[in-house]
This record gives C-alpha cells, structure tokens and sequence, in this order.
C-alpha cells in the first residue's frame, strides 16, 4: 500500500486545487495577449510540482520562495510547490538583495523559484548561498505521482515586519489558508461570473488571499498587471470588464486625483465604469473617511472597509449589504471571532471603551517561523491572538485607533518595521542617530519619516538620503520626510521617545 495512503485525513488534492477542476474549461486568467484557463493552470502546477520533486515523493515541508509576477505563472508555481508537499515563501520582486538573503536563510529555502528577469537578479545570490534556481520560463519535466497532504500542513511563510529590526516569517496552514478564503467567498459573496484586475503585490496577503485566492476559489477572470498601470486600468474600468475592484487606500487617492484632472466626458465614461462593480474593497491601511466619502461623491461607490494582518488573514469588514460606515472597519468576518481587552486585564462588554483586538478562529497562523518565543508572547490564553491594534465598539462596528506598538508603520497598504529602517539607515557614513516613525498623510496613510543627527562637518538632504536608502531598502521603506535635529528626544533611560519625534515634523 503506498505510504501516502496511510496519512490520516490526507487528500488526494487540496480544497483550492479540488475547486480549480470544477471550473477546469473555464478561463482563469485574461490579458490582450492570452487567455488561460483553470486546466492550463493545474497541468503547468504538475510540471512545477514534478521539476520540483525530482523523483522524490513528498518534498514533506521543504521550503521553496517564489520570486515571480502576479499573473498564470506565478499561481502555477504556487500551485506546483503546494502540490509537491513544499511550503511557499513569497519574495518581493523588488526587494534588495540583503532582504532577499534576509528571507531565504531565515526561512531555510533550498530553492528559488523565479521568472523573467529576476531569474539572472537572482541567480548570484542563489549561487553564492548554494540554492537551487529554477527558471519556471524553462521547465520541461516528466510527471509524476504527486503526494496526499493533510490540512495541518505548513502551506506558506509570509515575510511580515514586528517589532524586532528584522521581518518575521508568519506561518500559515492549508486549513489556515482554506478558512480564510471560504470566509471571504461567504461574506462577500464571490462568484464564478466575477472579474477583477489584479496589481497588488505578491508577496503581501492582499494579492494572495483576497485576490487570486478568492477569485480561483469561486471560478473568477483575473486581470493581471505587473504594477498599478493606472491609464491602462481606467481604460478597462470604461470597458466595464470588472464586477470588483480592490485596492488600498493610496490607489483610491490617486483614482480621486485622476478623476478630478480628467476632461468631463473622460471622467463621466470612468466614473460609469466604477459605478457599474457590484463591489470595492479598501484595505491594508486606514481608510481616511475624508477619502471614504470622497469616493463615494464622485463614483457613488461607497467603499467597503475592512481589517486583516498577515498572521490573521482578514477578520472584521464591513458588510456587503448594509452600513458601510465611513471611519470603521465593520463587524467580524464569518469563523472569526473579536473581542477587546483592556490593559488591565478585562475583557471589554462595553461600547465605546478602548481595547486591543484579539482574534480567535480557524483562521489564525500556526507559529512565526524559528520563533517559539515570539510566537508565545503573541498569544494570549485560549488561543488569543493578539494583534496589537486598538479599538473601539461603536453600535456594533469596530474603529481602529491606533497600534499599541509606535515601531509599526503602515504605508501605502504595508506594514513596516521602524526598527528595520533605523538599522538600515544606520549604515549611511552621514548618520549617527536616527529615529523613524509614521506621519500621517492624505496619500500614503502613514509616510516613513526620519528624524537624523549628522555626524560633524556632513550635510545631508531628503534627496540624497533617498538615492542611498533605495539601494539598500524597498521603495516603500524608503523615508519620504526627513529632520536633521542636533539630537532626538529621550528619556531618563536614555531610550527614544517616539511620541516625541513627532514633534520635529510638525515644527
């Protein structure tokens, strides 16, 4: 008998693979060169799956990253790696070769999936650490018998900024994952008539889950695009070939600033577009309800909101019919269940009293990846997660606060670490202190911004210090304010007083 069929509750296929063989004819991809179906999907993932075994029969937890655009190739390989009984580490396409390093030992991969150009990015660094690189532009692989997985597998590790300098590995299960995505079919009523463009990040679990997890559940179209091409995509909106739209708060920005420049006409043809979706989600960071209301004058839409991390998934949103209230992320998500404790202690009853947000459900991550200890401080008894992020209950909808932790910013949909930053701006031969935090901004939610002393005789501008950063930070990581002080604020320990800083920016 083979050994796999002595698995307890192992599956022949998983939950998201099982649902792509109902929609087999079906086209799951779209773009003006090609369309490609579910079935075109599930053949390529059994040659990545099969390139990636080797003969072996079960890769049993091996860690593979996957360096590859949102669109056909990048679900296949994702796909391909599930399948084979690997785990899933998404790495930034534009990441710096230190993060991609950073990533791929913490995680211990032995192999790096990628694609297009950042196959020869790449390929250096793969040589030097002595991974395997696969080309998924060339695999060519015979197929073999795949392997029976059980839903307690360790399915992904998403890379996620903390409160310690260097991002942490969030762990998700099949069922983690499963729970997820059924949550978000249920409540926002996902369809196999739907179309969406896809353009967020694929490292992040916005693109992955809500998106292209969602849609492939349902039997969806996806659209993809490498970037936010945003004339290309307001000419798709005129089209009316969307029936949803996602994004994150600083997209709908820049749509509002598009749509007010835009010529009348121009403007009445996208505006009917957008009017025609059955639904738009915002999420990744606070919505201002200047901007929720904003939208809603110009296109009619009015936004749904809602509230997730890494380690959760999604798990409070606004509701498809009904309220959706400006300012508030909306009520718990389906499996999920929310509760506020205070710093006393209390389980919080009460409307209108703050607390922190912890979560509980089928929903919630396994562990941060080499990290029990981490993993143990971020729950609390009974299987509490513990977010970190304040709210409050106002007649049944929640509205975020604030994080308890000032070391997290949130910018244009991501969740970063200060302390990362500091350490990296450390390395700058001009800077001999540092603090960075996140300013409000209209655009960007919260902009990265550092506050510096100089090192005597330097003379350091936002410009330069930008040029340097971006050779040694993502983009989005790179400070966009920047107050040279004669020194940073602290307290009689001798720490940084982050509140503080924020004083420097506003003088």
């Amino acid at each position: 008998m083979p050994s796999s069929l002595l698995i307890p509750n192992a599956v022949p296929e998983l939950p998201l693979i099982q649902r792509a063989q109902q929609h087999a004819g079906s086209i799951a991809f779209q773009t003006p060169e090609k369309s490609t179906t579910y079935q075109a999907l599930l053949d390529q993932s059994a040659q990545f799956a099969s390139a990636l075994l080797q003969g072996a029969a079960d890769l049993q937890e091996a860690r593979v990253a996957l360096l590859a655009a949102a669109g056909p190739t990048y679900v296949a390989a994702q796909w391909g790696i599930w399948r084979a009984g690997a785990i899933k580490v998404p790495i930034c396409l534009t990441a710096t070769e230190p993060e991609w390093e950073y990533a791929l030992t913490d995680s211990g991969a032995s192999v790096v999936m990628a694609e297009g150009t950042s196959v020869k990015k790449i390929a250096p660094l793969c040589q030097r650490l002595g991974l395997r690189l696969i080309n998924l532009d060339d695999v060519r692989a015979p197929l073999q018998p795949l392997p029976a997985l059980t839903p307690a597998r360790r399915a992904m590790i998403l890379y996620t900024s903390g409160t310690t300098s260097k991002p942490k590995g969030v762990v998700t299960t099949h069922a983690h994952i499963t729970a997820q995505i059924e949550s978000l079919i249920q409540a926002w009523a996902w369809q196999s008539t739907d179309r969406i463009p896809l353009f967020l990040p694929m490292h992040h679990i916005h693109g992955i889950i809500n998106v292209t997890s969602c849609a492939l559940w349902a039997g969806a179209v996806i659209e993809p695009f490498t970037k936010f091409d945003q004339p290309a995509i307001l000419e798709r909106v005129k089209a009316r070939a969307y029936t949803l739209f996602m994004a994150v708060p600083t997209i709908y920005v820049k749509l509002i600033q598009a749509l007010e420049s835009a010529e009348p006409a121009e403007r009445q043809a996208i505006v009917a577009g957008f009017a025609a979706m059955r639904l738009m989600v915002s999420g990744s960071a606070a919505l201002p309800a200047s901007v929720h209301e904003q939208w809603t004058a110009l296109t009619g839409q009015k936004l749904l909101e809602r509230y997730g991390m890494t380690e959760i998934g999604m798990a409070i949103s606004n509701p498809l019919h009904g309220e959706r209230r400006p300012g508030a992320v909306g009520q718990p998500l389906p499996g999920v269940e929310i509760r506020l404790k205070a710093e006393t202690g209390e389980i919080i009853t009460a409307e209108h009293t703050p607390g922190e947000i912890q979560v509980r459900g089928p929903n919630v991550f396994r562990e941060y990846w080499g990290k029990p200890e981490a993993t143990a401080e971020s729950f609390d008894q009974d299987g509490w997660y513990r977010t970190g992020d304040m709210a409050v209950r106002e007649t049944g909808y929640y509205r975020i606060m604030g994080r308890l932790s000032v070391d997290i910013i949130k910018s244009g949909g991501y969740k970063l670490s200060a302390l990362e930053i500091e350490a990296a701006l450390l390395d700058h031969p001009d800077i001999a202190e540092c603090a960075v935090i996140g300013m409000p901004d209209d655009t960007w939610g919260e902009a990265v911004s550092a506050a510096v002393v100089t090192r005597p005789g330097t003379d350091l501008t936002l410009a330069a210090l930008r040029e340097w950063s971006k050779t040694r930070l993502s983009v989005y990581k790179v400070p966009q304010r920047l107050a040279v002080v004669k020194e940073l604020p602290r307290n009689a320990m001798g720490k940084v007083t982050k509140p503080a800083v924020r004083s420097l920016f506003n003088s």
